[in-house]
C-alpha cells in the first residue's frame, strides 16, 4: 500500500521534492496543487514534469473517500457515509450556520471509549485513521463547496473516535489544516473534542495553539460518569478536571463542557446543582445537548421543560451556558448512526 499524499506536511513534501534531484520549491507547488487547486490526480499538476508526476503516482496514493450514503437535511446539513480503501466506512457531516460552514470529522474507524448513549461505539475500535484520511474529508468536503461558491469556515473534531487515543495523526492532521498555504483554516475556528484522555489533555496545553478544546463531561461526579463513561476508570474524573484546570492555567482560553441530556439519569436538579458547583471560577463554557435517540441504547431525551430548568440553575450560579440547536435531527445525526445502519447490513 503506497503512502497517502496527504499524510505529508508542506516540509515534509519539500523534503521529498530534494530527495528526487528537484528544488525544494517543487514540494510547495505539489502542497498547492493539493490544498489550493485541490486536484484529485497527479497528472493535473501541470507545472510539474511529467517525469516528477510519474514519481509521484509511483510513490503516494490519493485517500479513497467512496460516497455509500448521502443524506440531506431540511436545515441544510449534509451526512456523508464514505468508504475507504480497506471497505471500512467513516462519517463526515456539513453544517450550514450563518456564520459559514463547519465540518464535523472522523478520527477513528469506530471507537473505544464506550460511551453509553453513542452509537460511534458500537461494534468498538477497528482502527486509527491516518493524518491523510482526516485531512481529505475536509477537502472533500471543500469540493462539494467549491462548486457553491463557498469555503470551509470551521472544523469540529466530533465525529466517530477518540481524537486525542489518535493524537499524533489529529495533530498532523491540524496543522495541515491551518497552514497559510494551504486552506489556512483559522486556528480559534477549529475545536478538538476529547472524552478525557488526560496525559494528552497535558499535552495539548503545551503544544501553543489557538485550536479549541471541548471535553465530554456529561456527569457532574466520578461515580455517575464511570456508568455513563467507561473510559472515566481508566481516567477518573477528579484527574479529569485537574488536566482541564493545568490546560486553563497554561493556555488562558476557555475550556467547552459537552454534556449530554439523557431523561432521568443526568438531567435533574441536582446534577444542574452539582455541576455548577465543580465549575465554579472555572472558565469555561457548558453546552447542553439533548441526548439524540440510538435505538440500540434506549436512553430517552429530556423534556424541553427540565432542559430549560437546567440551563437555568446553571446560569444562576454564574455558569456560561447554551443549549446546542439541533441539527441533521432528520437524517440519523447521532454520531455513528449512518455508520451502525451500514454494518448491520455485514459491511465494516
Amino acid at each position: 500500500m503506497k503512502p497517502f499524499i496527504y499524510d505529508y506536511s508542506l516540509e515534509e513534501l519539500q523534503e521529498w521534492a530534494v530527495s528526487q534531484g528537484e528544488p525544494e520549491f517543487r514540494g510547495g507547488q505539489i502542497f498547492d496543487w493539493l490544498y489550493v487547486k485541490r486536484v484529485s490526480s497527479f497528472e493535473e499538476m501541470t507545472n510539474l514534469s511529467k517525469a516528477l508526476r510519474q514519481k509521484l503516482h509511483d510513490e503516494f496514493a490519493f485517500v479513497t473517500l467512496r460516497e455509500i450514503t448521502k443524506l440531506e437535511s431540511k436545515d441544510g446539513t449534509v451526512k456523508f457515509l464514505f468508504g475507504l480503501h480497506d471497505d471500512h466506512a467513516i462519517e463526515t457531516v456539513i453544517m450550514k450556520h450563518n456564520y459559514g460552514n463547519s465540518i464535523c470529522v472522523t478520527t477513528q474507524v469506530g471507537c473505544k471509549v464506550g460511551c453509553t448513549f453513542c452509537a460511534s461505539t458500537l461494534g468498538g475500535l477497528k482502527r486509527n485513521l491516518t493524518p491523510g484520511e482526516i485531512v481529505a474529508q475536509v477537502v472533500q468536503a471543500q469540493k462539494i463547496l467549491d462548486t457553491r461558491g463557498e469555503r470551509v469556515s470551521s472544523i469540529v473534531i466530533m465525529g466517530t473516535g477518540e481524537p486525542f487515543e489518535n493524537y499524533e495523526a489529529t495533530m498532523k492532521f491540524l496543522r495541515i489544516m491551518i497552514h497559510e498555504k494551504g486552506l489556512n483554516i483559522g486556528q480559534r475556528h477549529i475545536t478538538v473534542s476529547t472524552s478525557g484522555i488526560v496525559p494528552n489533555i497535558y499535552r495539548f496545553a503545551d503544544e501553543d495553539t489557538q485550536i479549541n478544546l471541548a471535553i465530554s463531561i456529561h456527569a457532574p461526579n466520578d461515580a455517575l460518569r464511570s456508568k455513563l463513561m467507561p473510559v472515566n476508570r481508566r481516567f477518573p474524573f477528579d484527574d479529569v478536571m485537574e488536566s482541564l484546570r493545568y490546560y486553563i492555567a497554561k493556555t488562558g482560553r476557555r475550556i467547552t463542557f459537552e454534556y449530554a441530556l439523557i431523561g432521568g439519569v443526568n438531567d435533574q436538579p441536582e446534577h444542574a446543582e452539582e455541576l455548577a458547583g465543580v465549575l465554579k471560577d472555572m472558565l469555561c463554557h457548558v453546552n447542553l445537548i439533548p441526548v439524540n435517540y440510538v435505538p440500540e441504547r434506549k436512553y430517552v431525551r429530556t423534556s424541553r421543560n427540565d432542559i430549560f430548568q437546567f440551563q437555568r440553575i446553571l446560569a444562576d450560579k454564574g455558569i456560561n451556558v447554551t443549549i446546542r440547536r439541533e441539527q441533521g435531527h432528520d437524517i440519523a445525526a447521532a454520531c455513528g448512526q449512518l455508520r451502525a445502519k451500514h454494518m448491520e447490513s455485514g459491511a465494516r
